[in-house]
C-alpha cells in the first residue's frame, strides 16, 4: 500500500471526521458557492455551457493529433486515487464545456476538450478514496476495464504487480507533494525532520511505508513511529511535540488559514528531500491493455502531457470545477478554492511539476530513477509484508513510447 493520506472534513476539532487512508487533505471551513449545475432527479446535473471557462470548442482536425475519435474509445474513462483537487487538475482540465455530473457514482463526463479544440470523444473522471471503498486505483482497473488511465503512485504499483499489474506511462507531478510537518517552536526552529526529530518525539502517520524509510536511514528511531494517525488534527493541536504526515500542497495552508485552533505556520521538509523518489500519481494503464490501445495513447498520452503544463498556466476554471465537484459528491469532505490555489503556487514553487531532469522531457520516465525506487522500496514493502520478494525488473514498471519528447515546461 502507498504512503497514507487521511481526509477531514473542516470542521470544529471535537466533531468525529472522515478518515482517508491514501493521502490526507483537509476539507474547506466554509464551501463555495456553486457553479452553475442544477440537479436533476436522476442524481446527476447538467452544466451550463462555459462552467470549465471553455467556450464550444471547434472540432480538431481530423486525423490530426487531437483528433482522437479514430483510436481511443467513445470515452475515455479516468480514474484518480482520491477526492477531486488541485494536484489532479490535468484530468478534470479536460472535462468540456457540456460536462453532467452524477452524484450517485461521483464522476464528472464531458467532451474531451485539449487545446481549445474538440478531440471528438468524451472524458469521464472518477474520483477514488471513500468513493470506491478505498480500493487501490489497481484493483479497480482490473474490476472495471473500462478505465483506460488510472493514477498510481509507484510504491502503490509495486504493491499490485503480482495481482493487478499496471505500466506508468507518463509521469504528471514530477516530486511527491508528501511531507512530515511539525510546530516550529517546539522544535526550536528545526528546518528539517532530522532535527525536528532529534529529541525523540513521535512521528505520526497512518501508514508505515516513509517512517521504514526514514528508520533505514537513521533520520528517526523504530521507537519513534507511530501509525495511529486518523486524519484529524487534534493531536497536532494538542500536543504540538509530535510530527505528523501532511501534503506541502495542502496541510502548510490549511494549518495556517483553515484551522483557527492553530492558525500559524507550520515547519516541514519534503520526504522527496529524503529519499521518497516515487512518481506520484503518475498515469498508468493496464499491463494487458497497453498494446490493444497503442494507438490511442500515442495520441492520448502528449494530450496529458500539455495537459498538466497548461492547467498550472491557467488554473482558475478548474479549480472551481474542482471545488465545485467536491462539494456536489457530497462526501463528508469539502475543499475550499484557497487550499487549490494554494496547491497550484506550491506545485511550481517546489519545483513539484518539472521536466524529467534527465530528458528535458515533460512526463517522461527517467529509468535510473525507477530502478533506485524499486532498489529503495522493494525491501521496504518485504518487510512490511506488501510484498514476497524484491526482485522487480524496473523496466516491467513503465513505458516511454507514448511520451512526446517534444513537450516541455519551457516550450
Amino acid at each position: 500500500m502507498s504512503l497514507s493520506r487521511t481526509s477531514v472534513s473542516r470542521t470544529p476539532l471535537s466533531r468525529p471526521l472522515l478518515t482517508r487512508p491514501r493521502r490526507l487533505a483537509f476539507a474547506a471551513l466554509s464551501v463555495l458557492p456553486l457553479l452553475a449545475l442544477t440537479a436533476c432527479g436522476s442524481g446527476t446535473a447538467d452544466a451550463q455551457a462555459g462552467a470549465t471557462g471553455q467556450v464550444d470548442a471547434p472540432a480538431a482536425e481530423a486525423g490530426g493529433p487531437l483528433d482522437l475519435s479514430d483510436v481511443c474509445p467513445a470515452t475515455v474513462v479516468m480514474q484518480q486515487d482520491w477526492q477531486p483537487e488541485a494536484e489532479h487538475g490535468a484530468m478534470y482540465s479536460l472535462v468540456g464545456p457540456d460536462l453532467t455530473v452524477d452524484t450517485d457514482t461521483k464522476s464528472v463526463t464531458g467532451s474531451l476538450v485539449a487545446q481549445g479544440v474538440d478531440t471528438g470523444v468524451d472524458v469521464e473522471v472518477r474520483p477514488g478514496g471513500p468513493n470506491v471503498n478505498f480500493q487501490p486505483v489497481p484493483s479497480l482497473m482490473y474490476l472495471d476495464d473500462s478505465i483506460l488511465l488510472g493514477a498510481v503512485t509507484t510504491d502503490a504499483q509495486i504493491t499490485a504487480l503480482a495481482d493487478n499489474p499496471v505500466v506508468t506511462v507518463a509521469s504528471m507531478l514530477t516530486t511527491s507533494p508528501q511531507i512530515v510537518m511539525w510546530d516550529p517552536e517546539s522544535h526550536d526552529g528545526a528546518e528539517t525532520i532530522k532535527e525536528a526529530a532529534a529529541d525523540g518525539d513521535p512521528v505520526v502517520s497512518s501508514g508505515d511505508v516513509f517512517p521504514r524509510l526514514l528508520a533505514a536511514q537513521g533520520i528517526i528511531d523504530d521507537a519513534q513511529i507511530d501509525l495511529s494517525y486518523e486524519g484529524t488534527p487534534q493531536r497536532f493541536v494538542s500536543d504540538p511535540a509530535v510530527l505528523q504526515q501532511g501534503f506541502a500542497t495542502a496541510e502548510p495552508y490549511i494549518y495556517e488559514n483553515e484551522i483557527p485552533q492553530w492558525g500559524k505556520p507550520v515547519g516541514y521538509q519534503l520526504l522527496a528531500d529524503v529519499g521518497y523518489s516515487v512518481y506520484p500519481e503518475a498515469l498508468a494503464v493496464r499491463a494487458d491493455k497497453v498494446e490493444e490501445n497503442a494507438d490511442c495513447l500515442a495520441k492520448l498520452v502528449p494530450v496529458m502531457q500539455q495537459a498538466q503544463i497548461d492547467y498550472l498556466d491557467d488554473p482558475q476554471a478548474t479549480n472551481e470545477l474542482i471545488v465545485d465537484l467536491v462539494d456536489q459528491y457530497q462526501t463528508g469532505w469539502t475543499y475550499s478554492l484557497g487550499v487549490a490555489d494554494f496547491s497550484v503556487q506550491a506545485q511550481k514553487d517546489l519545483d513539484l511539476v518539472v521536466d524529467d531532469p534527465a530528458s528535458g522531457v515533460f512526463g517522461r520516465i527517467d529509468p535510473d530513477r525507477m530502478t533506485e525506487i524499486v532498489d529503495t522500496f522493494a525491501p521496504i514493502l518485504v518487510d512490511a509484508g506488501q510484498i514476497e520478494s524484491p526482485d522487480i525488473e524496473p523496466e516491467s514498471l513503465y513505458t516511454n513510447e507514448f511520451t512526446d519528447d517534444t513537450i516541455s515546461m519551457g516550450s
